[in-house]
């Protein structure tokens, strides 16, 4: 039996946009959710605004993994220890040596955007 065919689109994350300097003088105020009143619009807002948060964070964990597999290579002369690149990153060293790997497979891969 064949598969039915996707029909759906493939979401795209709305573009982050910095907050105004005003609200960090208003904690209500985020990304301006608090002024839409319809709740679909809301919705749909809240909904591009976490999609985005989601892809924005995974890209910049790969690139946290390239940063740290550069590093930890034992070609570089300042080559740093899983420890140190822990302790920079606020890791544990064994997610540090997790992060190094990562990065060193996006490394064969090209970068991020081919892993």
């Amino acid at each position: 039996m064949a598969e039915p065919e996707r029909t759906e689109r493939r979401l795209r994350p709305a573009p982050l946009l910095f907050e105004p300097s005003e609200a960090a003088s208003d904690p209500e105020h985020f990304f301006d959710l608090e002024s839409i009143e319809d709740p679909r619009e809301l919705l749909t807002r809240a909904t591009e605004l976490t999609l985005a948060f989601r892809a924005a964070q995974d890209r910049a964990v790969e690139f946290q993994a390239l940063a740290a597999a550069q590093l930890a290579d034992p070609r570089r002369f300042d080559r740093l220890p899983a420890s140190e690149i822990a302790e920079r990153a606020e890791w544990t060293e064994d997610y540090a040596v997790k992060m190094i790997e990562f990065g060193e497979s996006l490394q064969r891969g090209g970068g991020p955007d081919e892993a």
